[in-house]
């Protein structure tokens, strides 16, 4: 069996490409570092090449520090000094790679952009929000260069703390922390509660980029299966009871992806389960704002008893504003707040003073009020028109961007996202979001309303699922 990857296959001698596998294969943790090299002969067979391409390959990697001959027991893999210093560990490469599907969604080139996790700017940034982005500007309070209070300019978490009160939540500034969006917030939740072997909880489907996250702080994640009402309170009280996980991620609004909300009933038991098995919940909130009396939020139930919440503003201002905040009790935050410090200093205090200002001058809810009736127009117009096709959605719209298509058997999801590509249209596979991928919903695709209703999209679909 040829074991070349195709890239290295058409470059350089039989020694340069096999030499080239090797030591890539031992970098990414392929081939640990102690286990044994093939015999000569053995390697000699597998890779289709004569014994003395592999005594040359061997003799190179001794010499570059990948091999260390063992007299009588033949080579011993290594990794040398600058590899260990400049290379990247095993959980990193790991990582990178679960964030994947976050790099293509920020190339251009794609025309038709159905898996992408964010609306077109001209529903945000490119709407009523981009006449008042220049206002900023002309408005620059003294001090505005200076960094400030690690938790954020106290105006916009004092203004935040009055909306959240609309949202019959209690929290005052100082259980507020301004962040660079939300994954910035769920990067600090990680570093500062976790620790490498601890166990989480995670929705399974759920947000790729926080496994990631997790996947980097070698944090071992176990999802808890999402159905159409939230997350699956027997599942999560099993998982709890056996492994004893610190927190719980999951996202009750608009979840990504499956769109799907946590009802009543289940929000309930699902706090009720927390307290018993004593795991802390981080509920991802990217879209209360939108829908911001729910009675389902996990926050709002718990008032920062056992829920920590996470929101953001560039899910509905523009991805280009990087501000977010993290709620919890004071403890958590001060924790939270000394972390921040180490890490970026503080947030930026120029985009905070300008979504202030667009919030207590009413620009912030007039533009809600639009994005909200454009989401629910599109979601009715898509599930409408798949469903007329013949498809199945998991859930109906939660509020948030996202629906999820089912796909019909025997049909690969990764497979639709090539074919897709090969015809500029971008999908976002299922698999991505599963930690199993043999789940039977990673046989799915995330939609986003407001970039899905496309005739071109519609008729890709009627060619490759029927």
């Amino acid at each position: 069996m040829a074991a070349f990857d195709d890239e290295i296959k058409h470059s350089g001698t039989l020694v340069d490409r096999l030499t080239a596998q090797l030591s890539g294969e031992i970098l990414k943790g392929r081939m640990p570092v102690g286990s044994r090299l093939m015999s000569i002969r053995k390697a000699a067979d597998y890779h289709g090449v004569s014994k003395n391409t592999v005594i040359e390959t061997y003799d190179r990697l001794v010499a570059s520090g990948y091999a260390a001959s063992r007299p009588g027991s033949g080579f011993e893999v290594c990794m040398p000094q600058d590899a260990r210093r400049n290379g990247r560990p095993r959980h990193v490469a790991e990582a990178v790679d679960i964030a994947s599907l976050l790099n293509a969604q920020l190339e251009e080139n794609f025309e038709i952009r159905v898996g992408d996790g964010r609306p077109p700017p001209s529903w945000t940034e490119e709407s009523e929000i981009k006449r008042h982005l220049g206002l900023f500007s002309r408005s620059n309070a003294a001090g505005a260069d200076a960094y400030g209070s690690a938790l954020g300019f106290p105006a916009l978490r004092s203004e935040i703390s009055k909306r959240l009160a609309g949202q019959h939540l209690q929290a005052s500034e100082d259980e507020i922390l301004l962040t660079f969006g939300a994954n910035h917030a769920l990067d600090l939740i990680v570093r500062a509660f976790l620790s490498p072997g601890d166990v989480v909880l995670v929705d399974e489907p759920g947000y790729y980029p926080l496994f990631a996250k997790l996947k980097l702080a070698q944090v071992r994640m176990l999802g808890v299966r999402r159905t159409p009402d939230g997350p699956d309170v027997s599942d999560f009280v099993a998982k709890a009871a056996a492994e004893r996980p610190r927190l719980f991620f999951t996202q009750s609004i608009g979840h990504n992806p499956t769109g799907s909300s946590t009802s009543l009933p289940v929000a309930h038991a699902l706090l009720n389960a927390a307290a018993v098995h004593n795991v802390t919940i981080v509920e991802d909130d990217p879209f209360a704002d939108l829908v911001p009396r729910v009675p389902s939020r996990l926050v709002t139930l718990d008032q920062l008893n056992r829920v920590m919440s996470v929101g953001t503003f560039s899910k509905t201002l523009s991805a280009s504003l990087r501000a977010g905040f993290i709620v919890g009790n004071r403890e958590q935050i001060s924790a939270l707040a000394e972390l921040k410090m180490l890490t970026t200093v503080n947030s930026s205090g120029h985009i905070e003073r300008l979504i202030h200002r667009l919030l207590v001058e009413g620009h912030y809810d007039r533009h809600l009020k639009r994005l909200a009736n454009r989401i629910d127009a599109a979601a009715v117009r898509v599930i409408q028109r798949l469903e007329r096709q013949g498809y199945n959605v998991f859930s109906g719209n939660g509020g948030g961007y996202y629906l999820y298509l089912l796909l019909p058997d025997g049909v690969d999801d990764i497979e639709l996202a090539r074919r897709g590509a090969r015809e500029s249209i971008f999908i976002a596979p299922g698999s991505v979001f599963c930690l199993d991928k043999s789940n039977a919903i990673a046989a799915g695709s995330r939609l986003n309303v407001a970039r899905t209703d496309d005739e071109q999209f519609y008729n890709f679909l009627a060619r490759n699922l029927g």
